[in-house]
């Protein structure tokens, strides 16, 4: 089997296709000849179906730039690699009946993105910055049992949350929450608080992480002029990396958010579950003032 792979992998190779099958090959590891010296530079579809991969390299991107079509139905992966987001011209993403239970924030760098299937996972939130693609047309959700919530820049272009929203199981009664009516939901373990309408005034530490972030953003453009000893190393991460940034305003999230809660019956998009699902869309907001104006529909 593993000879036969390889000779088709050379062919494929040698010959310069743009497609490669290779389907129900039991696949346990990423074939290393798919990334072999220069890899296939001229493929542009690949499918990986019904095999048995648990993850993805971290130099698919580099090996594989030309991808625009990637099929990994039906496999055991549980993570996909922040490198997934150098994919530049990967249109179609599928990676339904896995293992998932994070998908990375990288993710949403894929502009070029129509097409993301996530059925049949064991997701319990999505990125909030993965709607922002324009290009983004479809997002298929259904049969994920613990996620309880969307972000608002999907809540036109999610299709199916049938099974979603399931009872919580008690291990995930720790995560952060916030309920509105009857509904409840779990935010992001990265989110330490929540703020709320009665709040008028962020906490320092906010901030100061805003100011900070503006500042060698707009001013030196590199973050490493800061001191590794500058501040405690949990903060220092969370300047490179932001929660998330306002649904209203952009602006980027250090320590807190203000959510919003959509019940998905407000949306344009109830008409087509015809109730059979309480799941909802959340914004995620950096201000009272943010959370007071933003609407799903300005």
């Amino acid at each position: 089997m593993a000879s036969e792979l390889c000779k088709t992998i050379s062919v494929a190779r040698l010959e310069k296709h743009k497609n490669l099958f290779l389907n129900y090959r039991n696949l346990q590891h990423f074939p290393l000849e798919l990334l072999k010296d220069e890899g296939l530079q001229y493929l542009e579809r690949l499918y990986m179906k019904r095999n048995s991969l648990t993850t993805l390299p971290e130099n698919l991107a580099q090996k594989l730039p030309n991808l625009v079509e990637l099929y990994l139905h039906s496999n055991n992966i549980v993570v996909v690699p922040e490198a997934i987001g150098s994919l530049v011209k990967l249109q179609c993403l599928d990676l339904s009946d896995n293992a998932l239970e994070i998908v990375c924030p990288e993710i949403g760098r894929l502009r070029a993105l129509r097409h993301l299937r996530l059925a049949n996972n064991q997701l319990q939130f999505l990125p909030p910055d993965l709607g922002r693609s324009r290009e983004l047309q479809y997002v298929y959700v259904d049969n994920n049992i613990h996620l309880k919530g969307l972000p608002s820049y999907l809540y036109n272009k999610v299709i199916g949350c049938s099974g979603c929203g399931a009872p919580i199981q008690v291990s995930e009664v720790k995560l952060l929450s916030f309920s509105s009516g009857q509904l409840t939901v779990f935010l992001p373990a990265e989110v330490k608080a929540i703020g709320t309408e009665n709040d008028h005034v962020l906490p320092l530490q906010e901030l100061a992480m805003r100011s900070l972030h503006h500042t060698y953003h707009s001013f030196l453009k590199d973050l490493n002029f800061l001191s590794p000893v500058s501040l405690p190393r949990s903060l220092l991460e969370l300047l490179h990396c932001p929660l998330g940034h306002c649904h209203r305003c952009s602006e980027p999230m250090f320590t807190i958010v203000y959510p919003k809660l959509f019940p998905l019956r407000e949306t344009p998009m109830a008409g087509l579950h015809q109730g059979r699902t309480t799941v909802s869309f959340v914004a995620y907001c950096c201000s009272t003032q943010c959370l007071q104006t933003f609407d799903l529909l300005s």
